[in-house]
């Protein structure tokens, strides 16, 4: 087994100690890698996910407790109020995600995936610096046998699995023709003053003759971007996958953290290349203004309800694998008892996925982009009944479904885009999941 019988015996004796007709929850410490958790238990359970960067990782099979807020305006209020109000102790996880749109995703793929979602984990497995432990939470009148029979069918070890070769096709949706058009009338459409900025995205499906395996996925997107937020959420048979390197938001106590990213351009081979480009990207105008527009929203949002807030006076650039972005820093102090999931609300969508003035852009991307985005560029992450918790944005991603996969990229379209140039950086964008997928 996965889980040492020991262990299994101390949370067995915890969860016996206390009243069947409540919300019941054992945690112990424990050796063991949070990713193994999910990539040795996804096929036992409908639900499972994983969610992690250095610092923390949280790993998750079944469901003790669920909701699903409605679609609205209202759906962030309504889940950090159901949240709040979980009888768990505050250091069980609990995972939460949400579509980029309030009306939720439609589309057959997206089938599962709600406007926005909560979910306090049967088990988890939550490492925080050196300190990991198993959690076994659930849900009132439920048996302990559930919880220890899922942990007892683990394999004793996980067992790495090279992909099988695979035959792939590749359908662009829109075509990049008609997807540079519609960049086109954006940016004649921001000359005339309809909005300043809009975010248009594309989708990639990959088809192959070989199903892919959602977290040995994610296993690899955790070692190739260490730095990122790795992520993984299965709803049935469908697996949200990703590598963000853009936080959205954070609390601890009653501190606030966001961190923007809108600006992009490719690494350079070789270090004096890559510091020319990332020069010439901190100089430009056009991404200096794309830039601004975020964090002057992020700003404007934040402020009548914090207590105090800081803004990096200028952008720094965030270096990945193959991509290096503009970035800055905002942080402050709540100044009441704000949940992440409501400061998310306040500021989702930002700029840096949706546009400003916020509803002209959406009316713009509803009417122009000709695909569901589901949860990409909605959130995926973790909060506590207390009120913490950390939130990505969703991401350099992919959902799979059996043998396919739909890959989302966007690009920021202000005055002076150029449509071919913003197309590259969509497959720039592209490239890191599409080579992962397509490498067998």
């Amino acid at each position: 087994m996965l889980i040492d019988r020991s262990v299994l015996d101390d949370i067995a004796s915890q969860l016996a100690a206390q009243p069947q007709d409540r919300m019941r929850s054992a945690s112990i410490p424990i050796r063991l890698d949070p990713l193994d958790l999910a990539a040795c238990g996804s096929h036992l359970t409908g639900f499972a996910a994983y969610f992690g960067d250095d610092d923390h990782e949280i790993a998750a099979l079944g469901s003790a407790w669920r909701t699903d807020a409605p679609y609205g305006e209202e759906r962030f209020a309504q889940l950090s109020e159901a949240v709040s109000g979980i009888p768990i102790p505050d250091d069980v996880p609990v995972l939460v995600g949400f579509a980029f749109d309030e009306s939720g995703a439609v589309r057959p793929e997206w089938d599962g995936f709600n406007a926005s979602s909560a979910v306090v984990p049967m088990i988890a497995v939550r490492r925080t610096g050196t300190q990991t432990r198993l959690f076994v939470t659930l849900a009132p009148g439920a048996a302990n046998f559930e919880a220890l029979a899922l942990l007892r069918q683990l394999p004793a070890e996980r067992q790495d699995r090279r992909p099988r070769a695979a035959d792939h096709t590749i359908e662009s949706s829109p075509s990049p023709g008609t997807w540079e058009a519609s960049v086109a009338d954006a940016v004649e459409a921001i000359k005339v003053g309809a909005f300043h900025k809009v975010v248009l995205a594309r989708s990639l499906r990959v088809t192959a003759d070989v199903p892919v395996r959602p977290f040995d996925l994610v296993r690899r997107l955790r070692t190739d971007y260490a730095s990122c937020f790795v992520y993984g959420w299965q709803q049935g048979a469908a697996t949200f996958v990703g590598a963000s390197p853009e936080l959205l938001m954070a609390k601890q106590g009653d501190r606030l953290r966001s961190h923007p990213l809108a600006g992009s351009a490719p690494r350079g081979v070789g270090e004096d290349a890559d510091q020319a480009i990332g020069e010439a990207l901190m100089a430009s105008s056009k991404d200096r203004e794309e830039h601004r527009a975020v964090v002057d929203d992020i700003v404007a949002r934040l402020e009548p309800i914090v207590a105090e807030l800081s803004v990096d006076r200028v952008p720094s650039l965030r270096k990945l694998t193959n991509v290096q972005h503009l970035s800055t820093e905002i942080a402050g102090r709540i100044g009441g008892q704000q949940t992440v999931l409501d400061l998310a609300g306040v500021i989702h969508p930002t700029p840096a996925v949706g546009g400003t003035p916020h509803g002209d852009a959406l009316a713009f991307i509803r009417k122009s982009e000709g695909f569901d985005r589901g949860w990409y560029a909605g959130g995926v992450g973790w909060a506590s009944t207390g009120g913490d918790g950390v939130i990505a944005l969703a991401l350099r991603c992919a959902l799979l479904r059996g043998d396919r996969a739909w890959l989302y990229a966007g690009a920021g379209i202000v005055a002076d885009s150029e449509p071919s140039a913003e197309l590259d950086e969509t497959r720039l964008k592209f490239r890191p999941m599409l080579e992962l997928l397509t490498e067998s």
